[in-house]
Protein backbone atom coordinates (compact mmCIF):
# COMPACT_ATOMS: atom_id res chain seq x y z
CA UNK A 1 0.00 0.00 0.00
CA UNK A 2 3.37 2.21 0.29
CA UNK A 3 4.13 1.10 -3.84
CA UNK A 4 4.63 4.84 -4.43
CA UNK A 5 7.68 5.49 -1.36
CA UNK A 6 10.99 3.69 -1.63
CA UNK A 7 14.31 3.36 0.24
CA UNK A 8 16.35 3.58 -2.75
CA UNK A 9 17.47 7.26 -3.31
CA UNK A 10 19.19 6.17 -6.76
CA UNK A 11 18.72 8.53 -9.57
CA UNK A 12 16.56 10.16 -7.37
CA UNK A 13 15.50 14.51 -7.76
CA UNK A 14 16.09 16.46 -5.28
CA UNK A 15 12.18 17.78 -4.73
CA UNK A 16 11.76 21.49 -3.41
CA UNK A 17 8.31 22.01 -2.01
CA UNK A 18 6.64 25.82 -1.11
CA UNK A 19 3.45 27.09 -0.37
CA UNK A 20 2.17 29.76 -2.05
CA UNK A 21 2.81 32.28 0.76
CA UNK A 22 6.71 31.04 1.04
CA UNK A 23 7.50 30.88 -2.68
CA UNK A 24 8.92 33.96 -2.92
CA UNK A 25 11.44 33.31 0.06
CA UNK A 26 12.24 30.10 -1.75
CA UNK A 27 12.91 31.88 -5.24
CA UNK A 28 15.71 33.99 -2.99
CA UNK A 29 17.19 31.23 -1.23
CA UNK A 30 17.92 27.44 -2.96
CA UNK A 31 15.33 28.52 -5.24
CA UNK A 32 17.55 31.55 -6.66
CA UNK A 33 19.76 29.31 -9.46
CA UNK A 34 15.77 28.34 -10.83
CA UNK A 35 14.02 31.84 -10.04
CA UNK A 36 14.18 33.01 -13.78
CA UNK A 37 12.46 30.20 -14.90
CA UNK A 38 10.13 29.36 -12.62
CA UNK A 39 8.93 33.24 -12.93
CA UNK A 40 8.98 32.52 -16.52
CA UNK A 41 6.94 29.30 -16.46
CA UNK A 42 4.10 31.69 -14.16
CA UNK A 43 4.17 28.66 -11.26
CA UNK A 44 2.46 30.15 -8.18
CA UNK A 45 2.63 26.95 -5.92
CA UNK A 46 -0.87 25.73 -6.38
CA UNK A 47 -1.53 22.43 -4.78
CA UNK A 48 -0.39 19.88 -7.19
CA UNK A 49 1.18 21.89 -9.59
CA UNK A 50 5.01 20.30 -10.08
CA UNK A 51 8.05 22.10 -12.12
CA UNK A 52 10.77 20.51 -13.33
CA UNK A 53 14.19 22.26 -13.00
CA UNK A 54 16.30 21.91 -15.32
CA UNK A 55 20.55 22.21 -15.03
CA UNK A 56 22.86 23.54 -17.71
CA UNK A 57 22.96 20.70 -19.72
CA UNK A 58 18.64 20.95 -20.16
CA UNK A 59 18.05 18.10 -18.24
CA UNK A 60 15.59 17.80 -14.85
CA UNK A 61 18.21 18.37 -11.97
CA UNK A 62 15.41 18.82 -9.65
CA UNK A 63 11.54 19.13 -8.96
CA UNK A 64 9.47 22.15 -7.34
CA UNK A 65 6.13 21.08 -5.88
CA UNK A 66 3.24 23.20 -5.20
CA UNK A 67 1.52 23.08 -1.59
CA UNK A 68 -0.76 25.37 -2.29
CA UNK A 69 -1.76 27.60 1.01
CA UNK A 70 -0.60 25.18 3.60
CA UNK A 71 1.55 22.34 4.02
CA UNK A 72 -0.96 19.15 4.03
CA UNK A 73 -1.55 15.52 4.01
CA UNK A 74 -3.86 16.32 0.93
CA UNK A 75 -1.40 18.61 -1.05
CA UNK A 76 1.36 15.81 -0.74
CA UNK A 77 -1.33 13.36 -1.88
CA UNK A 78 -1.83 16.06 -4.73
CA UNK A 79 1.53 15.86 -5.34
CA UNK A 80 1.71 12.22 -5.70
CA UNK A 81 -0.55 12.50 -8.47
CA UNK A 82 1.04 14.93 -10.79
CA UNK A 83 4.66 14.82 -10.60
CA UNK A 84 5.97 13.11 -13.46
CA UNK A 85 6.74 9.27 -13.34
CA UNK A 86 9.94 8.84 -11.87
CA UNK A 87 12.28 9.17 -8.13
CA UNK A 88 12.07 11.77 -5.92
CA UNK A 89 13.67 13.10 -2.23
CA UNK A 90 13.06 15.85 -0.37
CA UNK A 91 16.06 18.42 -1.42
CA UNK A 92 18.75 18.54 1.04
CA UNK A 93 17.85 21.01 4.47
CA UNK A 94 13.58 20.68 3.59
CA UNK A 95 12.36 20.34 6.93
CA UNK A 96 8.68 19.88 6.15
CA UNK A 97 5.80 20.45 8.59
CA UNK A 98 6.03 16.26 9.58
CA UNK A 99 7.58 13.76 7.79
CA UNK A 100 5.14 10.82 8.58
CA UNK A 101 2.05 13.62 7.03
CA UNK A 102 4.63 13.98 3.80
CA UNK A 103 4.87 10.31 3.22
CA UNK A 104 1.21 9.60 4.52
CA UNK A 105 -0.30 11.86 1.62
CA UNK A 106 2.37 10.52 -0.49
CA UNK A 107 1.50 7.32 0.04
CA UNK A 108 -2.90 7.90 0.01
CA UNK A 109 -2.04 9.89 -3.57
CA UNK A 110 -1.36 6.32 -4.91
CA UNK A 111 -4.99 4.83 -4.75
CA UNK A 112 -6.37 3.86 -8.04
CA UNK A 113 -10.10 1.95 -7.72
CA UNK A 114 -9.52 -0.02 -11.50
CA UNK A 115 -10.99 -3.30 -10.68
CA UNK A 116 -13.22 -3.06 -13.13
CA UNK A 117 -11.40 -1.76 -16.32
CA UNK A 118 -9.76 -3.94 -19.13
CA UNK A 119 -6.83 -2.29 -18.88
CA UNK A 120 -5.90 -1.52 -15.64
CA UNK A 121 -4.35 1.99 -14.42
CA UNK A 122 -0.82 3.03 -15.55
CA UNK A 123 1.38 1.80 -13.14
CA UNK A 124 3.98 3.71 -13.42
CA UNK A 125 4.39 6.42 -10.87
CA UNK A 126 6.06 9.24 -9.18
CA UNK A 127 8.27 7.72 -5.51
CA UNK A 128 9.14 9.28 -2.61
CA UNK A 129 12.55 8.47 -0.77
CA UNK A 130 10.72 8.00 2.72
CA UNK A 131 11.71 10.76 4.17
CA UNK A 132 14.03 10.92 7.10
CA UNK A 133 12.09 10.23 10.81
CA UNK A 134 8.69 9.58 8.91
CA UNK A 135 6.81 6.61 11.25
CA UNK A 136 6.80 4.20 8.14
CA UNK A 137 4.76 1.69 10.57
CA UNK A 138 2.20 3.66 11.05
CA UNK A 139 1.74 5.11 7.60
CA UNK A 140 1.68 1.76 5.85
CA UNK A 141 -0.61 0.92 8.48
CA UNK A 142 -2.59 3.83 7.50
CA UNK A 143 -2.43 3.43 3.97
CA UNK A 144 -3.68 -0.05 3.88
CA UNK A 145 -6.37 0.88 6.09
CA UNK A 146 -7.68 3.89 3.85
CA UNK A 147 -7.20 1.64 0.59
CA UNK A 148 -9.33 -1.10 2.45
CA UNK A 149 -12.14 1.10 3.70
CA UNK A 150 -12.25 2.88 -0.30
CA UNK A 151 -11.90 -0.76 -2.18
CA UNK A 152 -15.08 -1.59 0.16
CA UNK A 153 -17.28 1.47 -0.39
CA UNK A 154 -16.23 1.73 -4.51
CA UNK A 155 -17.14 -1.65 -5.14
CA UNK A 156 -20.64 -1.80 -6.47
CA UNK A 157 -23.71 -3.66 -4.31
CA UNK A 158 -23.85 -6.31 -7.36
CA UNK A 159 -20.13 -7.35 -6.05
CA UNK A 160 -20.57 -5.89 -2.18
CA UNK A 161 -24.24 -7.06 -0.71
CA UNK A 162 -24.02 -7.88 2.65
CA UNK A 163 -22.57 -11.73 1.98
CA UNK A 164 -19.73 -10.05 0.37
CA UNK A 165 -19.48 -7.51 3.50
CA UNK A 166 -19.12 -9.80 5.30
CA UNK A 167 -16.78 -11.93 4.10
CA UNK A 168 -14.53 -9.31 3.82
CA UNK A 169 -15.11 -9.09 7.63
CA UNK A 170 -14.46 -12.76 7.60
CA UNK A 171 -11.32 -12.23 5.83
CA UNK A 172 -9.86 -9.53 7.52
CA UNK A 173 -10.60 -11.64 11.02
CA UNK A 174 -8.36 -14.38 9.47
CA UNK A 175 -5.41 -12.46 8.76
CA UNK A 176 -5.75 -10.47 12.33
CA UNK A 177 -6.64 -13.78 14.57
CA UNK A 178 -9.96 -12.56 15.32
CA UNK A 179 -12.80 -14.06 15.42
CA UNK A 180 -15.77 -13.71 13.21
CA UNK A 181 -19.53 -14.77 14.03
CA UNK A 182 -22.13 -13.38 11.69
CA UNK A 183 -25.87 -14.28 12.37
CA UNK A 184 -28.51 -14.92 8.98
CA UNK A 185 -31.67 -14.35 7.69
CA UNK A 186 -34.41 -15.75 10.35
CA UNK A 187 -31.46 -16.31 12.61
CA UNK A 188 -31.76 -13.01 13.88
CA UNK A 189 -35.47 -12.92 14.82
CA UNK A 190 -34.03 -16.32 16.75
CA UNK A 191 -31.30 -14.36 18.22
CA UNK A 192 -33.26 -10.91 18.86
CA UNK A 193 -32.53 -8.60 16.20
CA UNK A 194 -35.99 -8.14 14.61
CA UNK A 195 -35.01 -4.48 13.40
CA UNK A 196 -32.04 -5.84 11.43
CA UNK A 197 -34.26 -8.73 10.00
CA UNK A 198 -37.40 -6.09 9.19
CA UNK A 199 -35.40 -3.69 6.89
CA UNK A 200 -32.86 -6.14 4.81
CA UNK A 201 -36.30 -9.41 5.07
CA UNK A 202 -37.28 -7.58 1.28
CA UNK A 203 -33.69 -8.29 -0.19
CA UNK A 204 -33.07 -11.42 -2.36
CA UNK A 205 -29.75 -11.58 -0.25
CA UNK A 206 -30.58 -12.06 3.23
CA UNK A 207 -29.28 -9.62 6.40
CA UNK A 208 -27.09 -10.20 8.82
CA UNK A 209 -25.36 -9.10 11.54
CA UNK A 210 -21.39 -9.26 11.64
CA UNK A 211 -19.64 -9.63 15.11
CA UNK A 212 -15.82 -9.32 15.58
CA UNK A 213 -14.17 -9.73 18.67
CA UNK A 214 -10.02 -9.63 18.51
CA UNK A 215 -7.43 -8.58 21.77
CA UNK A 216 -7.42 -9.58 25.62
CA UNK A 217 -10.54 -9.64 27.40
CA UNK A 218 -9.26 -8.23 29.80
CA UNK A 219 -8.04 -5.16 28.07
CA UNK A 220 -10.44 -2.03 28.19
CA UNK A 221 -13.93 -2.67 25.55
CA UNK A 222 -13.64 -1.00 22.57
CA UNK A 223 -16.73 -1.36 20.67
CA UNK A 224 -17.47 -0.13 16.67
CA UNK A 225 -20.71 -0.25 15.03
CA UNK A 226 -21.15 0.88 11.39
CA UNK A 227 -24.00 0.92 9.22
CA UNK A 228 -23.94 -1.37 6.55
CA UNK A 229 -26.96 -1.07 4.13
CA UNK A 230 -25.31 -2.09 0.84
CA UNK A 231 -27.79 -0.47 -1.23
CA UNK A 232 -30.22 1.70 -0.25
CA UNK A 233 -33.48 1.78 -2.86
CA UNK A 234 -35.44 3.67 -0.25
CA UNK A 235 -38.03 0.70 0.44
CA UNK A 236 -41.46 1.39 -0.26
CA UNK A 237 -40.95 5.40 0.16
CA UNK A 238 -38.83 4.80 -3.21
CA UNK A 239 -35.42 7.17 -3.38
CA UNK A 240 -35.69 8.92 -7.11
CA UNK A 241 -33.30 7.63 -9.66
CA UNK A 242 -30.71 10.41 -8.51
CA UNK A 243 -31.20 9.77 -5.02
CA UNK A 244 -29.84 5.80 -5.46
CA UNK A 245 -27.00 6.57 -8.05
CA UNK A 246 -24.68 6.80 -4.96
CA UNK A 247 -26.33 4.26 -2.85
CA UNK A 248 -23.51 1.54 -3.20
CA UNK A 249 -22.04 4.04 -0.47
CA UNK A 250 -24.42 3.60 2.04
CA UNK A 251 -22.15 1.13 3.55
CA UNK A 252 -19.38 3.72 4.15
CA UNK A 253 -19.83 3.48 7.78
CA UNK A 254 -19.49 -0.42 7.86
CA UNK A 255 -16.40 0.23 5.79
CA UNK A 256 -15.07 2.85 8.07
CA UNK A 257 -15.19 0.97 11.41
CA UNK A 258 -13.77 -1.91 9.03
CA UNK A 259 -10.81 0.25 8.02
CA UNK A 260 -10.38 1.58 12.05
CA UNK A 261 -10.51 -2.24 13.15
CA UNK A 262 -7.80 -3.05 10.52
CA UNK A 263 -5.33 0.06 12.07
CA UNK A 264 -6.49 -0.87 15.31
CA UNK A 265 -5.59 -5.11 14.92
CA UNK A 266 -2.14 -3.86 12.57
CA UNK A 267 -1.03 -1.81 15.33
CA UNK A 268 -1.28 -4.43 18.26
CA UNK A 269 -3.40 -1.93 20.50
CA UNK A 270 -3.88 -3.22 23.65
CA UNK A 271 -8.12 -3.37 23.70
CA UNK A 272 -10.41 -5.77 23.70
CA UNK A 273 -12.25 -4.55 20.35
CA UNK A 274 -15.59 -5.27 18.92
CA UNK A 275 -16.98 -4.41 15.80
CA UNK A 276 -20.85 -5.02 15.17
CA UNK A 277 -22.07 -4.28 11.31
CA UNK A 278 -25.44 -4.72 10.51
CA UNK A 279 -25.38 -5.85 6.77
CA UNK A 280 -28.82 -5.19 4.31
CA UNK A 281 -30.31 -4.18 1.49
CA UNK A 282 -32.99 -1.89 1.62
CA UNK A 283 -35.03 -3.43 -1.28
CA UNK A 284 -38.56 -3.43 -2.72
CA UNK A 285 -40.75 -6.58 -2.34
CA UNK A 286 -43.79 -8.04 -0.89
CA UNK A 287 -42.79 -8.71 2.05
CA UNK A 288 -40.80 -5.67 2.76
CA UNK A 289 -41.39 -3.32 5.51
CA UNK A 290 -43.96 -0.49 5.33
CA UNK A 291 -44.70 2.73 6.62
CA UNK A 292 -47.18 3.04 9.88
CA UNK A 293 -45.92 -0.70 10.51
CA UNK A 294 -44.49 -0.49 14.12
CA UNK A 295 -41.12 -2.83 14.60
CA UNK A 296 -40.12 -4.69 17.61
CA UNK A 297 -35.89 -4.19 18.55
CA UNK A 298 -33.92 -5.46 20.74
CA UNK A 299 -33.71 -3.02 23.65
CA UNK A 300 -37.37 -4.08 23.96
CA UNK A 301 -38.58 -0.28 22.43
CA UNK A 302 -41.16 0.00 19.77
CA UNK A 303 -40.44 1.59 16.56
CA UNK A 304 -42.82 3.26 14.42
CA UNK A 305 -41.99 3.14 10.44
CA UNK A 306 -42.53 6.73 8.90
CA UNK A 307 -40.35 6.38 6.35
CA UNK A 308 -38.90 3.35 4.99
CA UNK A 309 -35.86 5.60 3.77
CA UNK A 310 -34.80 6.28 7.22
CA UNK A 311 -33.20 2.45 7.59
CA UNK A 312 -29.85 2.99 8.59
CA UNK A 313 -31.26 4.34 12.36
CA UNK A 314 -33.44 1.05 12.39
CA UNK A 315 -30.76 -1.59 11.61
CA UNK A 316 -28.10 0.58 14.17
CA UNK A 317 -30.85 -0.05 17.15
CA UNK A 318 -30.61 -3.38 17.57
CA UNK A 319 -26.42 -3.64 16.96
CA UNK A 320 -25.96 -0.56 19.85
CA UNK A 321 -28.19 -2.23 21.61
CA UNK A 322 -26.12 -5.44 21.70
CA UNK A 323 -23.25 -3.04 21.58
CA UNK A 324 -23.87 -1.14 24.97
CA UNK A 325 -25.04 -4.52 26.86
CA UNK A 326 -21.38 -5.47 27.54
CA UNK A 327 -21.15 -1.81 29.00
CA UNK A 328 -17.43 -1.07 26.74
CA UNK A 329 -15.37 1.87 28.33
CA UNK A 330 -16.04 3.59 24.56
CA UNK A 331 -18.63 2.62 21.82
CA UNK A 332 -18.16 4.71 18.60
CA UNK A 333 -21.12 3.86 15.34
CA UNK A 334 -20.05 5.39 12.39
CA UNK A 335 -22.89 5.78 9.18
CA UNK A 336 -23.94 7.20 6.30
CA UNK A 337 -26.89 8.50 8.10
CA UNK A 338 -28.85 11.88 7.10
CA UNK A 339 -28.92 14.16 3.75
CA UNK A 340 -29.42 16.73 6.66
CA UNK A 341 -25.73 16.54 8.09
CA UNK A 342 -24.72 17.30 4.67
CA UNK A 343 -26.49 20.04 3.84
CA UNK A 344 -25.36 21.31 7.10
CA UNK A 345 -21.41 20.28 6.84
CA UNK A 346 -21.38 19.24 3.58
CA UNK A 347 -18.98 16.59 2.15
CA UNK A 348 -15.56 17.42 3.82
CA UNK A 349 -16.72 17.59 7.61
CA UNK A 350 -18.77 14.28 9.33
CA UNK A 351 -20.73 15.85 12.15
CA UNK A 352 -19.95 14.19 15.54
CA UNK A 353 -22.63 13.54 18.15
CA UNK A 354 -21.66 13.14 21.77
CA UNK A 355 -22.95 14.10 25.19
CA UNK A 356 -19.72 13.82 27.07
CA UNK A 357 -17.66 16.92 26.55
CA UNK A 358 -14.28 15.49 27.60
CA UNK A 359 -14.62 12.82 24.91
CA UNK A 360 -16.11 15.52 22.14
CA UNK A 361 -13.04 17.77 22.84
CA UNK A 362 -10.63 14.44 22.32
CA UNK A 363 -12.11 13.59 19.17
CA UNK A 364 -11.85 17.01 17.87
CA UNK A 365 -8.70 17.67 18.88
CA UNK A 366 -7.37 14.46 17.09
CA UNK A 367 -9.21 15.67 14.20
CA UNK A 368 -7.50 18.53 13.93
CA UNK A 369 -4.25 16.88 14.63
CA UNK A 370 -4.80 14.32 12.61
CA UNK A 371 -5.53 16.31 9.24
CA UNK A 372 -8.96 13.96 9.56
CA UNK A 373 -11.39 16.86 10.93
CA UNK A 374 -14.88 16.52 12.12
CA UNK A 375 -17.44 19.00 13.62
CA UNK A 376 -19.16 18.19 16.52
CA UNK A 377 -23.40 19.49 16.55
CA UNK A 378 -25.98 19.51 19.14
CA UNK A 379 -27.32 16.40 20.99
CA UNK A 380 -30.43 18.80 21.56
CA UNK A 381 -33.16 16.86 23.72
CA UNK A 382 -36.26 19.02 23.13
CA UNK A 383 -35.77 17.71 19.44
CA UNK A 384 -36.34 14.44 20.60
CA UNK A 385 -40.28 15.66 20.59
CA UNK A 386 -39.70 15.51 16.45
CA UNK A 387 -39.31 11.36 16.82
CA UNK A 388 -42.40 11.35 19.51
CA UNK A 389 -45.20 9.32 18.24
CA UNK A 390 -48.83 8.60 20.16
CA UNK A 391 -48.52 4.74 18.54
CA UNK A 392 -44.96 3.45 19.82
CA UNK A 393 -42.18 4.37 22.01
CA UNK A 394 -40.33 6.40 18.90
CA UNK A 395 -40.50 7.23 15.18
CA UNK A 396 -37.91 6.65 13.01
CA UNK A 397 -38.42 9.57 11.07
CA UNK A 398 -41.21 11.72 12.61
CA UNK A 399 -43.19 14.60 10.86
CA UNK A 400 -40.93 17.71 11.27
CA UNK A 401 -38.74 18.71 8.27
CA UNK A 402 -36.43 20.40 11.46
CA UNK A 403 -33.48 19.12 12.64
CA UNK A 404 -32.78 15.75 10.63
CA UNK A 405 -29.13 15.06 11.69
CA UNK A 406 -30.18 15.59 15.19
CA UNK A 407 -33.28 13.60 15.89
CA UNK A 408 -31.55 10.36 13.92
CA UNK A 409 -28.74 10.77 16.83
CA UNK A 410 -31.43 11.18 19.42
CA UNK A 411 -32.91 8.20 17.94
CA UNK A 412 -29.43 6.58 18.02
CA UNK A 413 -29.06 7.55 21.76
CA UNK A 414 -32.64 5.77 23.16
CA UNK A 415 -30.35 2.74 22.65
CA UNK A 416 -27.21 3.59 24.60
CA UNK A 417 -27.03 3.42 28.16
CA UNK A 418 -26.30 7.44 29.53
CA UNK A 419 -23.31 5.91 31.42
CA UNK A 420 -21.71 4.60 28.14
CA UNK A 421 -19.29 6.53 26.66
CA UNK A 422 -20.69 6.90 23.13
CA UNK A 423 -20.25 9.05 19.80
CA UNK A 424 -22.16 9.19 16.85
CA UNK A 425 -20.69 10.13 13.50
CA UNK A 426 -22.60 11.05 10.98
CA UNK A 427 -20.26 10.61 7.78
CA UNK A 428 -20.46 11.09 3.88
CA UNK A 429 -17.74 8.80 3.33
CA UNK A 430 -17.35 9.53 -0.12
CA UNK A 431 -14.89 12.54 -1.94
CA UNK A 432 -16.45 13.99 -4.28
CA UNK A 433 -13.94 14.53 -7.64
CA UNK A 434 -11.63 17.51 -7.76
CA UNK A 435 -10.85 17.16 -3.95
CA UNK A 436 -7.11 18.22 -3.51
CA UNK A 437 -5.43 14.38 -3.39
CA UNK A 438 -8.26 12.56 -3.93
CA UNK A 439 -9.66 10.63 -7.65
CA UNK A 440 -13.03 10.68 -6.18
CA UNK A 441 -14.74 8.02 -4.39
CA UNK A 442 -14.80 6.40 -1.20
CA UNK A 443 -13.32 7.79 1.74
CA UNK A 444 -13.35 6.58 5.67
CA UNK A 445 -13.48 9.74 6.83
CA UNK A 446 -12.66 10.28 10.73
CA UNK A 447 -10.88 6.81 10.39
CA UNK A 448 -7.26 8.21 11.47
CA UNK A 449 -8.79 10.73 14.22
CA UNK A 450 -10.69 7.53 15.54
CA UNK A 451 -7.48 5.77 15.87
CA UNK A 452 -5.29 8.57 17.38
CA UNK A 453 -7.97 8.47 19.89
CA UNK A 454 -8.00 5.60 21.02
CA UNK A 455 -4.69 4.63 20.99
CA UNK A 456 -4.19 7.56 23.32
CA UNK A 457 -6.83 6.31 25.31
CA UNK A 458 -5.36 2.79 25.71
CA UNK A 459 -1.39 3.82 25.48
CA UNK A 460 -0.54 2.44 22.21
Amino acid sequence: MTANLTTSADKALPLHVATKSGLAGWLKGDGRPFAAWVEASGFRAEAGKVLMLAGKQGKPVAALGGLGDEEAIWSWAALAQSAPAGSYRLAAGRVPFGATRAALGWALGAYRFDRYKKKKAETKRAKLVWPQGADRAYVANAAAASSFARDLINTPAEDMGPEELARAAQDLGATFGAKVKVVVGDDLLAQNFPAIHAVGRAASRAPRLIDLVWGDAASPKITLVGKGVCFDSGGLDLKPAAGMRMMKKDMGGAATVLGLARMIMAAKLKVRLRVLVPAVENAVAGNAYRPGDIVKTRKGLSVEIGNTDAEGRVILCDALAEADAERPALLIDIATLTGAARVALGPDLPALFVDDEALAAKILHHGSAEEDPLWRMPLWKPYRRYIETPVADLSNSGESPFAGAVTAALFLRAFVGESTPWAHIDSYAWADKGMMGRSGGGEPLGMRALFALIAERVGG
